[in-house]
């Protein structure tokens, strides 16, 4: 299912229903905010851009990235006239610069196909991205979450999910990947584990995306 309005108020009612301790956070929260798009090659991009960053500090490095192509989001083949010095210029680590070209070579290959992304399943489309250079699974997590607008995703590996999950049913210990699994499970957060995460996120003050 695709997160809009009538799903998130669905997914609000239910998880309240379902889960004591989201239940609350929820009240405060009021509706998540995801608002899903189709700029898919920009969002991973740019996800690459921000990997370890600040938010203000990524903000700049991807205005400086646009600014190197004359103020326009370059096509994949636009990125790969330019080389990795040139791509560091706009303050990209080498390793970045790398990812980013890997990337649009592999929209350029066809072995990422961003036009059929919307007929796969979740895992058909881990599988899809993981190869290319600096995207692992929380990348394609997120960008299932935040960009295509999956409801059913679960950012077991994401540490601002274990820290929260930790708070909330006050746990001892930072939660595993798999302990976050079987938390989801026993609230019965499914079909709407990417809500329940965005839930989580807000639990912190992180003001998820």
């Amino acid at each position: 299912m695709i997160i809009d309005n009538v799903l998130k108020n669905t997914a609000a009612s239910y998880l309240k229903q379902h889960d004591a301790a989201l239940a609350p956070i929820i009240t405060r929260a009021g509706l998540c905010t995801i608002v899903p798009h189709r700029e898919y090659y920009r969002a991973l991009v740019n996800s690459i851009i921000g990997q370890q960053l600040s938010v203000k500090a990524a903000a700049s490095i991807k205005q400086r990235f646009v600014n190197l192509f004359g103020g326009t989001f370059p096509a994949p083949q636009t990125i790969l006239t330019k080389n990795v010095d040139e791509l560091r210029m706009a303050g990209l680590s080498n390793a970045k610069a790398r990812y980013i070209l890997d990337l649009a070579q592999h929209v350029i290959n066809g072995t990422v196909r961003f036009d059929q992304l919307d007929s796969q399943t979740n895992e058909e489309i881990i599988t899809e991205l993981t190869p290319v250079k600096g995207i692992g699974e929380w990348t394609v997590h997120m960008f299932l979450m935040f960009t295509m607008g999956r409801s059913d995703i679960l950012a077991h590996g994401d540490l601002g999910i274990r820290t929260g999950i930790k708070k909330l049913y006050g746990l001892d210990h930072l939660p595993t990947p798999q302990e976050v699994k079987d938390i989801a499970t026993t609230h019965r957060w499914h079909p709407y584990e990417t809500i329940a995460c965005w839930y989580v996120w807000y639990s912190l003050d992180n003001k998820p995306m």
